[in-house]
């Protein structure tokens, strides 16, 4: 199997510096064979790429591309954590929040940006449970924030 990061660069793709936190937290914790990343919004070389809700000033193309920048935030958190994307046995689960209008109801397929991209970095490994919810105001004004569980080796 391809290391994950070479999956990464073959997408065109590299993973960020770990987002520091805003607040009282840390980016990742293992807790036994599961790391649970703290939510990543959709910071972008210390921007975010897009503020304000879906269903408003965000198109669905742009909260699809916010939610896998986030993915990305998340596994630059996990590999800080655990110091190789290849001990990842498993994406257990990912919560997507999703600033949208009371309209807008395709909060799974913005969600997709970020288990897309844990399917074609980690293959069968990336499949994993999700939710994707719809909320009024994220931090900092972001569209999506994602928190995730993976399972190490």
């Amino acid at each position: 199997m391809t290391h994950p990061e070479q999956r990464l660069a073959e997408l065109g793709l590299s993973l960020p510096e770990v987002v520091p936190p805003v607040a009282t937290y840390v980016p990742a914790v293992r807790s036994g064979v599961h790391v649970h990343v703290s939510g990543q919004v959709p910071l972008l070389a210390g921007r975010l790429m897009a503020t304000g809700r879906l269903g408003d000033t965000v198109d669905l193309e742009q909260g699809y591309a916010c939610a896998r920048q986030c993915a990305l935030n998340s596994l630059a958190a996990l590999k800080a954590e655990i110091g190789d994307l290849s001990a990842v046995v498993r994406v257990v689960k990912a919560l997507v929040f999703v600033s949208s209008t009371p309209a807008f109801t395709r909060q799974p397929q913005v969600g997709d940006g970020a288990s897309d991209l844990f399917r074609a970095v980690f293959g069968d490994a990336g499949l994993h449970a999700r939710s994707a919810v719809g909320v009024s105001a994220l931090p900092l004004n972001a569209p999506v924030e994602l928190e995730a569980v993976f399972e190490v080796g």
